[in-house]
C-alpha cells in the first residue's frame, strides 16, 4: 500500500494520489533510474522536511574564519538598512502626520489651497508628493523587510533566518548547507501529476525541468567557486531551519556528517522520499574515486586546463542523470565524447589519467 501523503493543505505535491488501483505493471515497486529511495541514514532529517519542494544538501569545507568574514557582509548591510530606516522614519513620519492632520481640516505647512496657488505650484506639489509616496511604498515593500527577515525570518515561508541559523550553529570548518527549490519552478512538478509517469508528456517535461535545475545546482564549478551561503539564486533558497536541524542531528550523533555530502531529496506520493543518483558511489569506493578525481584535477590545473576538468565532471554528471540510467552503451558513448573533448584541447585523456592516477579507469566505473 502506498505511503499516505504527508503534504499539508495548500502545499505543492510532486504527485497526486490515484483514486483507483493499478496493476503491478503500471505501479512498479521501485522508482525508475536515476531516482532511488532516499538513504535510511538520512531519515531523521528528511522526515522533518515539508514534502512540497526539492532539497539539495552539501558540505562547505572552507575555513570557519573565512565564513565569519563573509557573514559580516550581510550583517553590515542589514545594520545599515536598519539605521536608514530609523532615520527615514524620524524624517518622514512628522510629514505624514501633518498630511493627515491637514486632511482633517487643520491648516499647517502641508496644506495647499488651490485658489491661492498657481498651476505650476499645484503641479510641483502633486509630483513631489507622488514621488514621496512611491518611494516610501517601494522601500516598505522591498527594502525595510530585509533586517526583519534576516533576524526573524520570512514568516510563512518556514525557512528560519540567517541569524537564527548562525546563533544555533556558529561557524564551523565543515558546514552543512540545505537548499530548497523555489515555487517559481517546483510548482510545475506538482502540476505534472505523477512525476515518474513514463507515458505522460507533462511528467516528462517536469522531469526535464527537475534534472536541468539539479544539474545546474550541483555543478562542480558552482560548488567549487561559491561558498554555501552564496548558492542562493533565483531558483533555490537556503533552508536555514533545515540547516539547523541537520547540524543538530550530526551533533547528537543521530546522523553522520558525511551523509550530508551532495544529496538531492524529493518526495513522491507513492515511493516516499527519493534521491537522484548523481553517480557518486558509496563508502570506500567513493573515497577512492574522490582521491582519483582530485589528483586528476590537480594535474589539469598544472597544465592550465582546470576548466577542462569541470567540463569533464559536468559531462559525466549529465550522462549519469539521464532517464534509463548510465548503461554500458551510454558509458561507451560518454567515454568517446570525453576523449574527443580532451583531444580537441591538446590533452590525451587516457595517458594523463594513467600518469597521474595510476589506474586505467575511475574506481567503481567499468
Amino acid at each position: 500500500m502506498a505511503e499516505p501523503s504527508k503534504t499539508a493543505k495548500g502545499k505543492a505535491r510532486l504527485s497526486r494520489p490515484s483514486s483507483t488501483k493499478t496493476t503491478n505493471k503500471n505501479n512498479p515497486s521501485e522508482p525508475p533510474a536515476p531516482f532511488r529511495p532516499a538513504p535510511e541514514a538520512l531519515k531523521p532529517f528528511y522526515a522533518t522536511l515539508p514534502p512540497g519542494h526539492v532539497y539539495i544538501t552539501h558540505m562547505d569545507p572552507r575555513p570557519a574564519s573565512f565564513k565569519r568574514k563573509l557573514f559580516l557582509v550581510p550583517v553590515a548591510m542589514n545594520v545599515a538598512v536598519a539605521c536608514i530606516f530609523v532615520w527615514r522614519m524620524a524624517h518622514i513620519l512628522p510629514y505624514y502626520l501633518d498630511l493627515a492632520w491637514s486632511a482633517l481640516g487643520h491648516r499647517n505647512s502641508t496644506t495647499v489651497v488651490a485658489a491661492e496657488s498657481t498651476w505650476r505650484e499645484l503641479g510641483g506639489t502633486i509630483v513631489g508628493r507622488a514621488f514621496t509616496f512611491l518611494l516610501d511604498f517601494l522601500l516598505a515593500v522591498f527594502v525595510w523587510p530585509w533586517p526583519y527577515e534576516f533576524v526573524v525570518g520570512a514568516g510563512t515561508a518556514g525557512r528560519g533566518s540567517p541569524v537564527r541559523w548562525r546563533w544555533a550553529v556558529g561557524f564551523r570548518d565543515r558546514e552543512i548547507y540545505v537548499r530548497r527549490s523555489r515555487p517559481s519552478w517546483d510548482r510545475q512538478l506538482a502540476e505534472a501529476g505523477d512525476l515518474l509517469a513514463e507515458d505522460a508528456k507533462a511528467a516528462r517535461d517536469a522531469r526535464e525541468v527537475l534534472m536541468a535545475q539539479v544539474r545546474k545546482a550541483t555543478a562542480p564549478m558552482l560548488l567549487q567557486q561559491k561558498t554555501g551561503y552564496l548558492t542562493m539564486d533565483g531558483d533555490w533558497d537556503l533552508d536555514w531551519a533545515g540547516m539547523v536541524t541537520a547540524t543538530r542531528l550530526v551533533d547528537q550523533k543521530n546522523v553522520k556528517l558525511e551523509a550530508f555530502g551532495l544529496v538531492v531529496l524529493l518526495h513522491h506520493e507513492r515511493f516516499g522520499w527519493l534521491t537522484i543518483d548523481l553517480g557518486q558511489g558509496e563508502g570506500a569506493e567513493q573515497d577512492e574515486r574522490r582521491r582519483q578525481v582530485f589528483a586528476f584535477r590537480d594535474a589539469l590545473a598544472q597544465l592550465g586546463k582546470e576548466d577542462l576538468f569541470f567540463r569533464w565532471v559536468e559531462m559525466i554528471q549529465f550522462e549519469t542523470t539521464q532517464p534509463g540510467g548510465f548503461t554500458a552503451e551510454k558509458q561507451a558513448a560518454a567515454a568517446k565524447k570525453i576523449r574527443d573533448m580532451f583531444k580537441s584541447n591538446g590533452v590525451d585523456f587516457d595517458e594523463l589519467w594513467k600518469e597521474t592516477v595510476g589506474t586505467d579507469g575511475l574506481a567503481g566505473m567499468p
